[in-house]
């Protein structure tokens, strides 16, 4: 049996995998692109063929869905919105 403040101190992790740098990492790149995409010419559609990736991928992307996407992933959304590479 576990104690309220023990719950506290050691919260569940549900993804161990995920890094605190990489998520905010992602986080920053997911809101440049999400402003690119719009402001892009291009829709939803358009974009997720030209990352050869699903249009369920970009939808994640618009939702905030961080969990969801690769930095290789939103790197290939960065290149098909044709943004300038940065610190992110």
């Amino acid at each position: 049996m576990s104690s309220y403040s023990e719950e506290l101190t050691d919260p569940p992790r549900t993804n161990p995998d995920l890094d605190v740098r990489d998520l905010e990492k992602r986080t920053r790149l997911m809101r440049v692109l999400a402003r690119l995409i719009a402001v892009s010419e291009m829709d939803s559609k358009e974009i997720a063929k030209e990352a050869d990736m699903s249009k369920q991928k970009v939808s994640h992307l618009l939702a905030g869905r961080v969990e969801l996407l690769s930095l290789t992933e939103l790197e290939q959304l960065r290149l098909v919105l044709d943004c300038e590479p940065s610190s992110y």
